[in-house]
């Protein structure tokens, strides 16, 4: 009799009977390198699984991933961070640029604050997701503040929306590098829209003002963020010129 290399308990058979560990795992070959790929995108807790809902219905989606069952959807971070992976390889591939995305003012170019929108627009958009996260999340709870959701129930359903966006985005850039026509910008604000009616669902679906508090609750967030970034790049270009 053998001990679960989990639990501990002795296990008679293939399984622990006490937390369900196998009691010998399978050798990693190519098989099981084919299995974990075709389970991530096919399987009920696969990539295309979680896309799919997150499209049709994503405020029912998340709070039933809340609430009832976290079983069948990809992990938030894990989501937002692989299509974080796929913005930056697809802008890398088809040269997309920040210029693509936002008209840069005077003051911008060249500056602290304009090189870090640009690295979060561009290279670092997985870190830059999971702080602008934190702010609009707060936001989200400010306006939304009868709830019952914490701030890190609502910063798991920003992870989910964030990850939509993000191929939004995405399929732009690819459509846009091969045919040359800028629909990056109007990605974005289907981006913004999405994010206001999956918000607006979540928290209740039937009111209008829902839709409207989700919306403002990006904007301040946003603004928020970009104002914190005007003050850290200033106090950095004070800094290097001094």
């Amino acid at each position: 009799m053998i001990s679960c290399k989990k639990c501990n308990e002795q296990v008679i058979g293939n399984y622990c009977s006490n937390c369900g560990y196998p009691s010998k795992l399978k050798k990693i070959d190519g098989q099981y390198l084919i299995n974990e790929i075709v389970d991530f995108f096919f399987a009920s807790r696969g990539m295309l699984y979680t896309i799919n809902k997150m499209l049709l219905n994503p405020g029912d989606s998340v709070r039933r991933f809340i609430t009832e069952d976290r079983y069948r959807f990809v992990k938030p971070i894990t989501f937002v961070v692989i299509t974080s992976l796929i913005y930056t390889l697809v802008n890398y591939i088809f040269n997309i640029s920040a210029n693509d995305y936002y008209q840069q003012s005077d003051e911008l170019v060249g500056s602290t604050a304009g090189l870090i929108i640009n690295w979060m627009l561009i290279e670092y958009v997985g870190y830059a997701n999971l702080i602008t996260g934190f702010f609009v999340a707060f936001c989200v709870k400010l306006c939304f503040k009868k709830a019952s959701y914490n701030i890190y129930e609502i910063f798991i359903l920003l992870c989910f929306v964030t990850g939509i966006t993000n191929l939004f985005i995405s399929i732009a850039a690819i459509i846009q590098g091969i045919t040359h026509i800028s629909l990056i910008q109007i990605s974005t604000y289907i981006g913004i829209f999405y994010f206001t009616w999956a918000i607006g669902q979540f928290f209740d679906r039937k009111k209008a003002k829902s839709y409207i508090k989700a919306l403002l609750s990006f904007i301040l967030g946003s603004f928020i963020f970009g104002i914190l970034i005007g003050i850290v790049g200033t106090i950095i270009d004070v800094i290097i010129k001094s």
